[in-house]
């Protein structure tokens, strides 16, 4: 019934050109509002029956009002005329049956029906509006207290009073507790939505360190390994398409990675360009981190000669290097977890120096994993500041 309620709701006032912030008020306003309906006419009847006509004429005022100004909304979309004139008559009306009934117990504390118009303005409006209404609220009721010996008690039997008191009481606390299920349900729906977002910025272990307090994450990994994989010749492929086109292949084939990352356990640090890296052994240290990300290169291998990406057959370049690494966030803004150190440095030379389609590893990574991988000897590479290096070329599983 609430979530019939809310779709109707959704379609009352709505502007094609409302951001998704302003179509979800208009939404809650009109439920809240039309979603009371049902009580007051309720009420209105009751009070009728019971013979106090007057008491029974505001809460049928509200149920006439109401349909007419949500009518008057969905033709103007004026959200800030309807929504005040709503609050203002959910204030106003509970204190004016409260004096028709002639006070706080003979009207069964009806006027707690008023406490609905600063819970509402709470859940639609500014806070700093919230507090005009929570004092509009307090003073009806300083109000009420004032005027209350000089009004005549209605003629109704005290069972009916009893009776009534449960209703009210029960009533606006179920509503109550309708606005706080709603407010915790978006607060664990957003805190959900944002965890999730960090999830996929950072790893587990850093996002938690970052909420206990801001503050540079730095930690020394004496073993790790590093993964670059770049397209080979991505730039003469890059001048013949669009832009639209590169991005969106480049998405296909990184999704397929990071599957690959998920299977494996391991961290995937960036993306630079065309480059993807993935580290293993940090921030999670394990002992097999040059293993698995062997096992990780033989799969994206697989995987991009398997099929096509964008409508073409890429060929990959793989690089890996083990080695200690420094490895946290730094900065205030925009920031990632990151690698620093020559273990880094030597992954991505590996990379760049190596050939097409080739998982290129240094002597390193290669005395980690010779008893379960099948190596060739590629020869020396002139890396910069490193000089020849010898380097080894991944060739299968054991």
């Amino acid at each position: 019934m609430a979530a019939r309620l809310l779709g109707w709701a959704g379609r009352i006032g709505v502007d094609p050109l409302d951001s998704a912030e302003s179509r979800l008020q208009k939404q809650l306003t009109v439920a809240l509002c039309v979603g009371t309906l049902p009580f007051t006419i309720g009420w209105s009847a009751i009070y009728l029956a019971a013979g106090v006509p007057v008491a029974a004429a505001i809460p049928a005022f509200y149920s006439l009002f109401t349909p007419i100004n949500t009518a008057l909304f969905a033709w103007t979309r004026n959200l800030a005329a309807y929504r005040f004139s709503q609050l203002l008559i959910i204030l106003i009306l509970p204190f004016l049956v409260m004096m028709a009934l002639g006070g706080f117990r003979q009207s069964s504390a009806v006027i707690l029906w008023a406490a609905l118009c600063p819970l509402g303005s709470l859940l639609l409006e500014e806070r700093r509006k919230t507090l005009t209404w929570i004092v509009g609220f307090v003073g009806l009721l300083a109000v009420a207290a004032i005027v209350e010996p000089h009004l005549a008690p209605a003629p109704l039997p005290a069972d009916f009073v009893t009776w009534f008191f449960v209703l009210n009481l029960g009533t606006v606390v179920a509503v109550v507790f309708g606005l706080l299920l709603y407010f915790v349900g978006q607060r664990d729906y957003f805190q959900e939505r944002a965890e999730t977002l960090l999830l996929n910025i950072l790893p587990r272990e850093i996002s938690e360190a970052l909420k206990a307090g801001p503050r540079t994450i730095a930690e020394q990994y004496d073993e790790a390994s590093i993964l670059f994989a770049d397209v080979a010749e991505f730039t003469p492929m890059a001048a013949g398409m669009t832009p639209l086109g590169l991005v969106e292949l480049l998405n296909e084939v990184f999704q397929c990675f990071d599957t690959l990352v998920e299977k494996y356990d391991l961290e995937k640090i960036k993306t630079i360009g065309d480059c993807y890296m993935v580290a293993a052994g940090v921030p999670r240290r394990r002992a097999d981190h040059a293993e698995a990300l062997v096992d990780l290169a033989l799969d994206m291998q697989a995987a991009v000669a398997a099929r096509d990406f964008g409508g073409r057959k890429l060929v990959f370049r793989i690089g890996i290097n083990s080695g200690p690494v420094v490895a946290g966030v730094i900065g205030r803004k925009k920031f990632i977890y990151d690698l620093w150190g020559e273990a880094v440095n030597m992954a991505s030379r590996m990379e760049s120096h190596g050939q097409r389609g080739a998982i290129q590893i240094t002597d390193r990574t290669w005395r980690l994993i010779a008893d379960r991988f099948v190596c060739a000897p590629g020869g020396t590479v002139d890396v910069k500041g490193a000089g020849p290096t010898p380097v080894w070329h991944v060739v299968g599983r054991e």
